[in-house]
């Protein structure tokens, strides 16, 4: 691809799924110099170098954004929650907190004179109102923005703004349904499934679907997201724009849920809708339980699912009429980008990887 000559990037949130298949897109190539950011440091990294900072102290991130040196690009992938995750996606609280936690990192990296060129900024579906119900489909790059406030819009307007006064390049990544692995991340759907499913072996349970009825949704793997963040960091053809990323197909909760029971060894059962997040906040002991049992990594039930909430969103819990979300990846296609993925087999790559690595039990 043009324009790859390498640099040095910061990736904010990089214990998050998209910021942990970043880091690793970006370590795999040695004309990279890469930091990791986030609040905690992790036992191991593939990072070059790691800044321990909380973004909503701005004195610490200016003194650590000073020390890290020169940085050309920066990844912000970073993101905080309110503890009701969905009902928070609209919560005042939630819009200043995400707002404020970019701020900070640009006003660390205007003082310090950093040398960035380039900023990948990332949103999602909440851009479109999807949180709100049913949206224009496909959606597209160049619909107008959804009424209710969003902090996605905060943040937009901010990094276009200091880039204008700066002079540095922004570009815009929507994904969907972004699937791999982090701890105490709420909106983590591969772990949670393995989770409920493991859970429903141990209890003896069928997997039943607890979903609303069928819709059309779709998803991207991390990895594959991680180099659309790669590729839209110095394409110069991304500067300012904003683009979709997805596999590039879709699919159907209840189409694919056969395929997962299978990797878990348990029976799909009759579909039963029901609240994941009501169901599964007593399971706490059932997980220890198998970790023992199957000697995982000892994450804590809070750690590895922290929010239920979420898959309850996902998988339309209390809806009674498909809630369908697409959007259209052809700008990226037309721009250069042009991977794709079986998200059926990504479900089932990620679920494998997961039980080999014992964060998940085998079949």
């Amino acid at each position: 691809m043009p324009g790859m000559e390498g640099g040095t990037v910061l990736i904010a949130g990089a214990l998050g799924v998209v910021g942990r298949a970043t880091l690793d897109v970006y370590a795999a190539d040695p004309a990279w110099r890469v930091i990791g950011l986030s609040r905690r440091r992790p036992e191991t990294t593939a990072a070059d170098d790691w800044i321990s900072v909380d973004l909503l102290d701005g004195p610490e991130t200016s003194r650590a954004i000073a020390e890290a040196g020169h940085i050309t690009h920066v990844v912000f992938a970073a993101l905080q929650e309110e503890a009701s995750l969905v009902s928070g996606w609209t919560s005042e609280s939630q819009i200043g907190r995400n707002r404020q936690m970019l701020e900070t990192l640009l006003d660390a990296l205007r003082s310090a004179q950093s040398g960035v060129t380039h900023l990948t900024l990332l949103q999602g579906t909440k851009a479109y109102g999807v949180h709100h119900g049913a949206y224009r489909m496909p959606a597209r790059e160049s619909d107008p923005r959804f009424i209710a406030s969003n902090f996605y819009y905060d943040q937009e307007d901010l990094a276009r703004q200091r880039a204008a006064e700066d002079g540095f390049h922004i570009t815009v990544l929507r994904p969907q349904i972004v699937c791999g692995f982090a701890l105490g991340n709420p909106m983590n759907a591969v772990t949670a499934l393995g989770v409920y499913a493991s859970i429903c072996r141990e209890l003896g349970q069928p997997l039943r679907f607890p979903g609303g009825p069928a819709c059309l949704q779709e998803a991207v793997d991390a990895g594959l997201l991680g180099r659309a963040i790669k590729w839209a960091g110095s394409e110069p053809r991304c500067r300012g724009e904003i683009y979709n990323i997805a596999n590039g197909d879709c699919f159907s909760w209840p189409t694919i849920w056969p395929s997962i029971a299978r990797r878990f060894g348990v029976e799909p059962g009759v579909a039963h809708p029901f609240s994941l997040a009501e169901v599964m906040a007593d399971k706490g002991q059932v997980w220890d339980r198998i970790v023992r049992k199957h000697g995982l990594r000892p994450y804590s039930y809070a750690e590895i699912v922290s929010s239920w909430q979420f898959m309850d969103y996902l998988l339309r819990y209390g809806k009674t009429y498909p809630h369908h979300s697409i959007v259209s990846t052809i700008k990226a296609r037309q721009h250069g980008f042009h991977d794709c993925m079986d998200t059926e087999a990504m479900f089932d790559q990620i679920f494998a990887q997961l039980q080999q690595e014992r964060i998940l039990p085998p079949a």
